[in-house]
């Protein structure tokens, strides 16, 4: 599992994506996202906007599992 510090309180699940590098442009992780390739805290999340805070855990189907920490 790899820690992932953000600065901010939240960061939306799109975003994320984007920002650890899984995802390319926001239309490769909501194709990600729609396709069931995601898990936030061990449930399949299909929202894009979903919004991670610090302690969620992110799991990517060949991707990893990422912890979500604040600065």
């Amino acid at each position: 599992m790899e820690t992932v510090t953000i600065e901010s309180d939240s960061i939306q699940l799109d975003q994320f994506l984007k920002w650890v590098g899984i995802a390319q442009t926001g239309g490769h992780a909501k194709m990600l996202i729609a396709e069931g390739l995601i898990e936030v805290n061990g449930e399949t999340e299909h929202k894009r906007s979903k919004k991670l805070v610090p302690g969620d855990q992110v799991y990517i189907k060949d991707g990893g599992t990422f912890k979500i920490v604040k600065e």
